[in-house]
């Protein structure tokens, strides 16, 4: 999966001389949280977020009626309030990449390039779909987490024998156990009942089921 499947393509753009309060209304408007800024070259020049128009307020409001600190927002402009070092990444990047990136910086979008132009911009939010798709959260089954021996042909003992008895694995991922040499596995799987799967876990050795559970929608 890659980060042009998962972007959002063409994303609006504000320019420097926009009014925080422009930005404002067309964020709540839109409903994002994110707005690239553009030179008159059209060339990505900074980027302005949620927590940056809070910056933009006074440090002490108590003073201020409602129409007085909307008029010194409609004065302050994008360019005042950007962040001007703006991390951005190509359309070809693996989407973990990304996500890996956006956790390392603290930051909550990258905008996407494609040799040198702008063609869209992946956030926090695409990455929470991502993670739902891959979990299959919206998929029913019967969810189970397994540690194993991280050793060659421990995942493809559990594939086969869950397959041998009719079961069908929709969704597969694994990540390092908590102890030294374990590997643990969420799968969802289809068509078995939760006891059958049970059965099937228990009778494999060096296997743990960790935890089982059925969903649905």
């Amino acid at each position: 999966m890659f980060v042009r499947d998962r972007m959002t393509p063409n994303p609006i753009c504000g320019t420097p001389d926009m009014s925080v309060t422009e930005i404002q209304e067309l964020m709540r408007d839109k409903r994002f949280r994110h707005l690239p800024i553009l030179g008159e070259d059209g060339n990505l020049i900074g980027l302005v977020t949620q927590r940056s128009l809070l910056r933009a307020l006074p440090s002490d409001v108590s003073g201020f009626s409602r129409f007085e600190i909307s008029y010194l927002l409609s004065k302050i402009k994008a360019k005042d309030v950007m962040t001007k070092e703006v991390f951005t990444i190509d359309d070809g990047m693996a989407v973990e990449e990304a996500a890996r990136i956006m956790a390392d910086k603290k930051i909550g979008c990258l905008p996407v390039f494609n040799e040198g132009n702008m063609v869209g911009i992946i956030t926090d939010n695409d990455l929470f779909e991502v993670m739902i798709d891959l979990m299959g959260a919206r998929r029913p089954g019967i969810r189970m987490t397994i540690s194993q021996p991280d050793r060659a042909g421990a995942v493809a003992r559990l594939t086969s024998a869950i397959a041998q008895e009719g079961g069908f694995m929709s969704v597969f991922l694994g990540y390092p156990g908590q102890e030294q040499d374990t590997w643990n596995s969420v799968c969802k799987v289809r068509n078995l009942s939760k006891d059958k799967l049970e059965k099937i876990i228990h009778e494999l050795t060096d296997t743990n089921l960790l935890d089982i559970r059925e969903t649905t929608l």
